[in-house]
């Protein structure tokens, strides 16, 4: 029973905060299967691997060097950063090497790592709360790791993580083999070095400084959170000026009409309007995409069909342009 119960306090809020990523995602909704491929890739592959070769590499320090305690602290604040990192980086790059089509913009980049850690948060969060918060202090300890772990620091797993999508992002986007080698090694590296910050003060700081330790490290966590919000704000209005630039032409076109352009380069109208039903979300999430393809287009060049795509999709919507 009381297992059960944490499962919901974990999985529960991680699959809210997973809804608001997805709601974030305002333009070209990426695929829901794709999504659930991601965040259950965390939940389960990316723990257990963590959980595995974190262990084996504390082991090992340990028999080298004979101190269990600097093992203990060395896998929480370095091996576990560089592991849990690497393997739920590994999801998003197998996303864009597989379905690369999927990988629009930088804020695809960040919903796929997001979702991804959210995921992995809420099997850890299970273990946390269960292992370390009700079996050590009954209900007071789990309430306290649920306070700590689900609330206070509940966006920490999916904002280092988003820094390795920003990256291969990047490196989806742009020409050139260097930055497509730079970004997403840049992006890890973030991803780690945060991780390796949060795990070191918690550690340190709140086993040293007490309350002190935890605000410091909450402040922290907070400011990193602060810039992550930032960055997607930035990605959104950049995909709504793409939406502006590129969509533009398909009016001139006749293949949407003024009104649904308006509509669709707009966050406050496109919530109304695909309220209205499937075929409004499908022409909608269509025009992003076509703007997108398009950007791609002039950008990359005739990468992986852009030609062909944006004809497909330009075709669709005009066939649907006067269902919506």
């Amino acid at each position: 029973m009381v297992f059960a119960l944490v499962v919901a306090l974990s999985f529960g809020p991680a699959l809210l905060y997973a809804s608001i990523v997805y709601w974030l995602d305002r333009f070209e909704k990426e695929p829901l299967h794709l999504l659930v491929g991601a965040f259950l890739w965390g939940a389960i592959v990316a723990t257990i691997g963590a959980i595995i070769a974190t262990s084996v590499l504390e082991i090992s320090l340990k028999m080298i060097t004979g101190d269990a305690a600097l093992a203990e602290i060395t896998g929480t604040t370095l091996f576990a950063p560089l592991v849990e990192e690497s393997l739920k980086g590994a999801a998003v790059l197998l996303i864009v090497l597989i379905f690369p089509h999927e990988f629009d913009s930088v804020l695809d980049g960040i919903v796929y790592a997001a979702i991804t850690a959210l995921g992995f948060a809420a099997t850890e969060n299970v273990l946390y709360l269960y292992f370390q918060g009700y079996a050590s202090d009954g209900a007071s300890g789990l309430a306290v790791l649920f306070v700590l772990r689900v609330l206070l620091g509940g966006w920490g797993h999916a904002v280092y993580t988003s820094f390795i999508g920003i990256g291969l992002a990047v490196a989806r986007l742009q020409r050139g083999w260097m930055i497509k080698v730079i970004a997403p090694v840049l992006g890890w590296c973030v991803a780690v070095s945060l991780h390796a910050l949060h795990n070191g003060m918690a550690t340190i700081l709140g086993s040293s400084l007490g309350l002190g330790g935890l605000l410091a490290t909450l402040l922290v966590d907070w400011t990193g959170w602060a810039v992550a919000f930032s960055l997607v704000l930035w990605a959104i209005f950049r995909e709504r000026r793409w939406m502006r630039t590129y969509l533009r032409e398909e009016v001139d076109l006749g293949v949407i009409s003024a009104e649904q352009y308006r509509t669709a380069c707009s966050v406050r109208a496109q919530l109304s309007a695909r309220a209205r039903g499937r075929v409004a979300r499908r022409f909608y999430t269509a025009c992003a995409e076509l703007a997108q393809k398009k950007h791609q287009l002039i950008t990359l060049g005739e990468e992986r069909g852009n030609t062909a795509r944006v004809m497909a999709l330009r075709d669709g919507l005009a066939s649907q342009s006067a269902l919506v």
